[in-house]
């Protein structure tokens, strides 16, 4: 069986790229930027430790030696074997993202008015359970594996939180029309150039000039990078956030276009 390295090393080389042209806040011509940039490090900094709950449940989940039956509907892990039936410590390990990453997103969604709040990718409920603790009526996260929904229903304070399993191309669109608008969206699914573009494609009709947009690992292979430098020179956005592990898109007018790298 041949292998293709490439799409193994292709984050390597990525992140190289990244570091060098990563800025500091003090490199940052935009006020607004600066002062946004600047609160994001202080409440990564001032919470720290995170959710005392949900970091525990976290432990637990690294020590939870259970086998799950995962359908990948998306790129699949580059990490995990294609066998689809993998322990939950290791679906944590390797599939979830760090306290830094769930609180950035926690920061982002205070920044839109966090009412209707979607998540892409429910995987074992990390960030749905701190994008819970910040939305102000219920958080939709959508899953296309019924194992993993189940496992992330076990977490605490999940009665919060509306689960929606299957194909997100198919269970998304109606949810949409439900809500009307959205006001924060997490887009960590599938990882694929096509699925990425159709999910963003479907949300674009209900984003509005407060909304923000995270698209998790937009570097993870050269599909996902094209996808989100695609997304992000769209005209409607008015400012792009690479933080590497994840893109951020605004919309709000009388913004100057531009695009930052930055590093937390």
């Amino acid at each position: 069986m041949t292998i293709d390295l490439s799409k193994y090393l292709f984050p390597f080389w990525a992140s190289v790229l990244y570091w060098l042209r990563k800025e500091d806040r003090y490199s940052l011509q935009s006020p607004f930027v600066a002062n946004l940039y600047k609160d994001l490090l202080a409440y990564i900094r001032d919470n720290n430790s995170g959710d005392r709950d949900i970091e525990t449940w976290r432990k637990n989940l690294l020590k939870d030696k259970e086998i799950i039956h995962i359908e990948d509907f998306g790129a699949g892990s580059k990490k995990l074997k294609k066998d689809p039936s993998r322990s939950t410590q290791a679906v944590t390990r390797y599939s979830t993202s760090n306290k830094k990453f769930s609180l950035l997103y926690q920061f982002f969604c205070l920044q839109s008015p966090s009412n209707t709040v979607i998540e892409l990718g429910t995987c074992v409920g990390l960030n749905s359970l701190y994008l819970s603790k910040v939305t102000k009526s219920k958080l939709y996260t959508f899953e296309g594996s019924k194992g993993l929904i189940k496992k992330a229903k076990e977490g605490p304070g999940s009665e919060k939180i509306e689960y929606i399993e299957g194909d997100i191309g198919e269970t998304l669109p109606e949810v949409l029309r439900q809500l009307g608008h959205i006001d924060f969206i997490l887009m960590d699914a599938n990882h694929t150039y096509e699925g990425t573009r159709s999910y963003f494609n479907l949300i674009f009709p209900y984003l509005h000039e407060q909304s923000v947009v995270a698209i998790g690992d937009i570097h993870w292979s050269p599909e996902m990078e094209k996808a989100w430098e695609e997304i992000s020179q769209i005209a409607d956005v008015s400012l792009s956030m690479d933080f590497f592990e994840c893109g951020i898109l605004y919309f709000r007018k009388g913004l100057s276009k531009n695009h930052y790298t930055l590093t937390i």
